[in-house]
């Protein structure tokens, strides 16, 4: 039912779809769930090229025991902050890996990323990381060295010399800007080839029509990173003289 925990035949179901190349949102329609509870249900178990019914079933049940099992909270434990729902807090928190996990991340990295994206500060130690996921230190640093070289998170140090890893305002940007840094790579890299293959040939022609195309989008990508970043990160009312606007109009006859 709507709602509830998916049967086997509506995972069965899940995997006929994937099978005949339907989107998640129509798989979801034909069984009457919301898109988000396909979507999470693939990408926890394989992903679309992987996922099998049964051995998500069975992985489902193994879960479900293993949460059965777990000792109830401590009641001396703090309750979310700000008056939060700590099962849609955990629901949205695995919805979001399932999506970051479509876009190319690994599950560990994805969980990472999503641990630092849904806390206040914004800012975890590598033992902080481990606590909430209950993983080793080693596949912290493994995942936070990806997300570092993508961009994704910073490093710093803070008043005890602790290691911190930090997605703040400025993170979206400068991933953004590395992307598009790769992507003009590809450009260059595809505009070699065309001496390579010599000029006028078929092949050639092919690589310098890839190169322009993808020098025309790192320019894209990059123009529009810094205008947003101009545009959203201003202060509220500022003037690009310093000033704000409320001054301004107070200024005018």
């Amino acid at each position: 039912m709507p709602g509830g925990r998916l049967t086997q035949q509506e995972r069965q179901r899940i995997a006929l779809g994937l099978a005949d190349g339907l989107a998640y949102a129509e798989i979801a329609r034909r069984l009457g769930r919301p898109t988000s509870t396909v979507t999470r249900e693939v990408m926890r178990n394989g992903g679309p090229t992987a996922y099998r019914a049964d051995a998500a079933h069975r992985a489902t049940e193994r879960r479900a025991r293993r949460h059965g099992q777990t000792a109830p909270r401590d009641p001396g434990t703090p309750a979310q902050p700000h008056g939060r729902d700590a099962e849609a807090v955990r629901a949205y928190e695995e919805l979001l890996t399932a999506v970051f996990m479509g876009s190319g991340l690994p599950r560990m990295t994805a969980r990472v990323l999503v641990c630092l994206y849904t806390t206040d500060a914004g800012t975890l130690t590598a033992s902080e990381l481990v606590q909430r996921l209950q993983v080793s230190p080693a596949t912290v640093s493994k995942a936070i060295a990806f997300l570092e070289s993508q961009g994704l998170v910073r490093r710093e140090r803070d008043e005890r010399r602790r290691e911190r890893y930090v997605v703040d305002d400025d993170v979206m940007y400068q991933s953004t800007m590395a992307s598009a840094r790769a992507t003009a790579h590809l450009g260059e890299t595809a505009r070699q080839g065309v001496g390579v293959l010599g000029p006028g040939t078929p092949a050639a022609t092919r690589l310098e029509n890839i190169a322009r195309f993808v020098d025309f989008v790192s320019e894209s990508i990059a123009r529009a990173a810094e205008q947003a970043r101009e545009i959203l990160h201003a202060k509220p009312g500022a003037a690009p003289d310093g000033t704000t606007g409320t001054s301004a109009e107070h200024d005018r006859p």
